[in-house]
């Protein structure tokens, strides 16, 4: 299907051909990172388009927000001139990536600033440019007192209040990880957080396909309270969307998201290029800062402000209070919980 996006790739491509004849498309092709949807397009379009624009004044680049398994399928139909050449994933896609032999390793001997980033986002694969983190979201105008437990979403208060996303994303298999452990569950059995879900239908008001359509169920005022992720909210607060977000006492989940080149890119050194402007003090504080506040990974960006008020003060702090997951073993049964949440989880 054409849609406006690719109308823009095949306009400058043409374009670059135009201007150079002896240019092949693949050669000409723009360079195509595809981030994820909602805030982190936003933050990647405000601030590491731009950083890697000034390094790279002469370099095209496209945006194409999708989700890892969306990125993952497009890239295997046309693995030897793939579409994408830089993609964005959490753990568990991460792991299918590289098992699917579809990403390269990072060129690590290359990078400036890969020695500076802290041990557990220090990939060989793959670098970790941020952390994500994901906890009790909710609406202080209508919620007075504040959640503090992944069971107040249970609460008959919040009948039909209630948003959670599909197990598509990470922040979907993970929340239901962590309430298959309330429940006596595991990474290996998740059994009784479906026995929960079921619990949990009258409360439920939307199932978003993805987090950003889930922060835009806030902004329009059709839930009060869901698992969120820590960045999302501090960029619908912003925009002056009455939301709060809070740590359960169960912890929040925390989990590393990586940015890989993709095999047979034509674009490997612009895709290098880019995933160092990722890594930089500069474009990681700028991330770390209102409205994104972007957990870094770069040792020399000390955290401040909202994420150290409310997340952690350092990196050392947030591996002590935040629940770091088994993605590996999530991996081995995330495509059946996926097939069953979608028969079984319907408004």
């Amino acid at each position: 299907m054409i849609n406006r996006r690719t109308l823009l790739t095949t306009a400058l491509t043409l374009g670059a051909m135009k201007a150079f004849p002896g240019l092949s498309y693949a050669q000409a092709r723009p360079l195509v990172f595809a981030t994820f949807t909602g805030s982190w397009e936003e933050a990647h379009k405000a601030v590491l388009v731009p950083a890697f624009r000034k390094a790279n004044p002469d370099a095209s680049i496209v945006l194409d927000p999708m989700l890892s398994v969306d990125q993952i399928a497009k890239v295997n139909a046309a693995r030897t001139n793939p579409p994408i050449d830089v993609m964005l994933h959490d753990p568990g896609p991460a792991l299918v990536a590289i098992g699917q032999d579809i990403v390269e390793a990072f060129p690590v001997e290359k990078s400036t600033y890969y020695r500076d980033l802290i041990a557990e986002a220090q990939e060989p694969m793959a670098p970790a440019p941020f952390f994500q983190v994901v906890g009790l979201t909710y609406n202080p105008d209508t919620i007075k007192t504040p959640p503090t437990s992944w069971a107040d979403l249970w609460k008959p208060a919040f009948k039909g209040k209630v948003g959670i996303t599909n197990l598509n994303s990470t922040l979907g298999t993970g929340w239901l990880v962590e309430i298959a452990k309330m429940h006596g569950g595991s990474e290996a059995n998740v059994d009784p957080a479906f026995k929960a879900l079921e619990a949990l239908k009258p409360n439920l008001a939307a199932v978003a396909a993805n987090p950003g359509a889930l922060a835009t169920l806030f902004q329009q005022g059709q839930i009060d309270i869901s698992p969120g992720n820590f960045n999302a909210i501090q960029i619908l607060k912003a925009r002056g969307v009455p939301v709060e977000f809070v740590a359960p006492k169960e912890g929040a989940i925390a989990f590393k998201t990586t940015i890989h080149v993709v095999k047979n890119s034509p674009n490997k050194e612009l895709a290098f290029k880019l995933i160092e402007a990722s890594l930089s003090p500069e474009v990681q504080t700028t991330l770390m800062n209102s409205p994104y506040l972007i957990v870094p990974t770069n040792s020399k960006v000390p955290m401040a402000g909202e994420i150290a008020r409310v997340l952690a003060k350092d990196t050392a702090e947030l591996k002590k209070k935040f629940v770091f997951q088994d993605w590996k073993k999530i991996n081995e049964q995330r495509s059946a919980w996926i097939e069953r949440f979608n028969r079984e989880i319907k408004l």
